[in-house]
């Protein structure tokens, strides 16, 4: 633990920046590297193509760049010396953090415990919970 990097998983939502904190402080506990991750679900199916007059392909597109937008945003309000690493990926993000999580260079995922509320919580798979059970390394859970 003390020599992997702090894996910060994000949707940019508030829950998620509470996180950051607590993976901040960690990453300075432990003096290693904090390592960002967001991951841009891959959109399916021919309904966004006719809703959106776009290709799914360049929707996901077009959310990658806001993404790294709003990762650049995050960046720069970061008041931080630690070393950091920011990852944008497609796919789903219970795979995506697994994946990174498990590679040799992750020493800890500090994850928020939702990011979505209402409906969408109760539709989607608690990510939270799938990695805090799938990543060989510890998991804080942040509420």
């Amino acid at each position: 633990m003390r020599k992997g990097q702090i894996l910060w998983p994000t949707d940019f939502s508030e829950t998620a920046a509470h996180a950051l904190s607590y993976a901040i402080e960690m990453a300075n506990l432990y003096n290693v590297g904090l390592k960002i991750l967001h991951v841009v679900e891959q959109p399916v199916g021919d309904e966004n193509f006719l809703i959106l007059s776009i290709t799914p392909e360049e929707l996901a597109k077009s959310m990658e760049d806001a993404a790294a937008n709003k990762m650049q945003a995050l960046l720069e309000r970061l008041k931080t010396d630690l070393p950091i690493t920011t990852l944008i990926r497609r796919g789903d993000p219970v795979d995506q953090i697994l994946e990174e999580a498990n590679s040799k260079d992750i020493g800890m995922v500090v994850i928020a415990s939702h990011g979505r509320s209402g409906l969408s919580h109760f539709l989607h798979t608690n990510v939270a919970e799938a990695v805090a059970n799938g990543a060989a390394c510890p998991v804080l859970v942040v509420k």
